[in-house]
């Protein structure tokens, strides 16, 4: 570098001061004096090979970190591919600064090639989104940038950067603006009042835990709430872990499109104590009944709908709250209505254990990837009907352990996903539980993962179809139309990008094959045929089930 530093240079500097660790992304014309800063930085640049793979890259490293997530594209169709991954995160909740390049800023007012209004395109689905217009803005919108996307609730922020302005000098003496922690805010002594009176009153309380919980790092909190003032937990599918699975008052996951155990406890509750509970997770409209009182602990106010109307509100830092109404309250009565259904849910998960019927029964891999998946592995879960019976079947010992979206909901983000995590937790398993419809979105990322050296496993459920729409298609219809579609060989496709590739032939090899794929040193693909024929028969269980408890 010269002795003037450029725009770029100091965006650069701003990203170390915030202390970013990789930028995932794409080179292009417009951004490459800012791939020239990064050459002699402390920060890692990961070439992807789709804009899509670098938002949901910095998306996951995002929610598992909780330190914003860094992506990086060029103006026109790089930037707009990054989109769906930033809407992700920004509905999940998960931190992310997105950066792109633009034309020159003389050409903004005029049609020109490859140009957009990025920041109007990025607004409606970020916190904030910039235009650097002059160099010596560069500090202030970094910081701003991260400031909000790192805010309680976390999300997306987005900075667009035109290609001169990009090689302007600062002015001299610019620098990083420092990061400002936040002060820890605490719930009001009266509110804490009126939460443990409200508990202390319900004759059937319920927890409904949600991502905020987990963001806020007090899962271990929770479970004392829970376990010592005998308190039955619902947690959302993005709230996995908030409890140990294992806990005689963890209920499990609510979420999935039917009605199920969890649905009917939440109709059950007289008093749902909606702890880190975000009404995009999960709508009330599915669990709230008349006359139902909601007590609302979370670190911000609630969002407010015909559902959903806290009686007391506990506004502050979750775990101090959750430690002080535990303090406060006595509670010796056990659910015992409750810890029957939840003995029922437990034993049905637990009768396919031994299932060895073939093509793999969904339920039976998810058995299977648990008992090879330790308390601290990672699994990230791609969107359809796989979700949905990870969301069901699939337990955890420890937050973010599970990670799906459901949020925005995104098919493509389990290949990509799996590489943040392995990026974050090298030591750990990662599981990429994906169907092979959401494989094939994001399936180029494999040569990524290859050059990357992140050796995750890659499960693929085979069904040759849209499973999700074709299910939703047969509870609606009775037929399904359009969903079907034939497959690449998924071990071939792994060997061709440098992977290894198996097939289950045998349900019984599944465990087995897991195992060994773990050990490897490169990345595995193991196409597992599923039998979604489960679908419909869980479609009728739970209807079957609903009048019955």
């Amino acid at each position: 570098m010269g002795q003037e530093k450029n725009t770029a240079e100091l965006l650069v500097e701003c990203l170390e001061a915030e202390g970013v660790r990789c930028i995932f992304g794409i080179p292009g014309e417009e951004n490459l004096a800012v791939l020239e800063a990064l050459k002699d930085s402390s920060i890692r640049f990961i070439t992807v090979r789709h804009e899509q793979g670098a938002a949901f890259m910095a998306d996951v490293y995002g929610r598992l970190t909780g330190k914003a997530g860094v992506c990086l594209s060029t103006l026109g169709p790089g930037a707009t591919n990054l989109i769906t991954g930033v809407a992700d995160a920004d509905s999940d909740g998960a931190p992310l600064v997105a950066i792109s390049g633009q034309v020159h800023s003389d050409r903004m007012h005029i049609t020109a090639h490859q140009y957009l209004d990025l920041r109007a395109m990025f607004e409606p689905i970020t916190r904030r989104a910039y235009t650097v217009v002059h160099p010596d803005s560069m500090a202030e919108i970094v910081r701003l940038a991260f400031k909000y996307a790192e805010q309680e609730k976390s999300g997306a922020t987005f900075i667009d950067l035109p290609v001169n302005v990009a090689k302007m000098p600062v002015r001299k003496g610019e620098r990083p603006l420092l990061p400002q922690h936040q002060p820890v805010e605490y719930a009001t002594e009266n509110a804490i009042r009126k939460a443990s009176a409200l508990i202390e009153k319900a004759e059937n309380p319920v927890i409904l835990a949600g991502a905020s919980l987990i963001r806020s790092g007090a899962a271990p909190e929770l479970t004392r709430f829970a376990e010592e003032l005998k308190l039955p937990v619902v947690n959302t599918m993005m709230a996995k872990g908030a409890i140990p699975f294992t806990s005689p008052y963890a209920l499990w996951t609510v979420g999935i499109p039917m009605a199920d155990y969890q649905t009917r406890v939440l109709e059950k509750a007289d008093l749902v104590i909606a702890v880190g509970y975000d009404i995009i997770e999960y709508a009330p409209s599915k669990w709230f009944t008349p006359g139902t009182r909601i007590l609302h602990i979370d670190r911000r106010p609630a969002d407010i709908n015909r559902d959903y109307q806290p009686e007391v509100s506990v506004v502050g830092d979750i775990g101090d709250a959750l430690e002080r109404i535990r303090s406060a309250t006595t509670r010796t009565k056990e659910p015992e209505e409750i810890l029957a259904i939840r003995a029922r849910m437990v034993a049905e998960h637990t009768g396919y254990a031994d299932d060895n019927s073939y093509p793999v029964k969904p339920q039976r891999a998810l058995i299977d990837v648990r008992e090879v998946m330790g308390p601290k592995d990672i699994l990230i879960s791609d969107v359809g009907a796989n979700k949905v019976w990870a969301a069901r079947h699939y337990q955890c010992y420890e937050p973010n352990t599970c990670i799906i979206s459901n949020g925005f909901a995104t098919m493509g983000i389990a290949v990509p996903g799996a590489i943040a995590a392995k990026l974050v937790y090298p030591d750990r398993k990662v599981l990429a539980l994906t169907g092979d419809a959401g494989f094939l979105m994001n399936c180029q990322e494999m040569e990524t993962a290859v050059r990357c050296g992140t050796n995750f496993v890659t499960l693929i459920f085979n069904d040759r179809s849209y499973g999700l729409i074709k299910w939703k298609q047969m509870m609606q219809y009775g037929e399904s139309l359009y969903v079907d579609f034939d497959n690449p060989d998924f071990v071939k496709f792994a060997e061709s990008m440098g992977a290894i590739g198996w097939r289950v032939e045998r349900t019984e090899d599944l465990r087995p094959m897991l195992k060994r794929a773990f050990r490897q040193t490169k990345p595995v693909i193991i196409d597992c045929p599923i039998d979604y024929g489960e679908n419909m028969k869980l479609t009728h269980h739970l209807e079957k089930l609903m009048k019955e408890i």
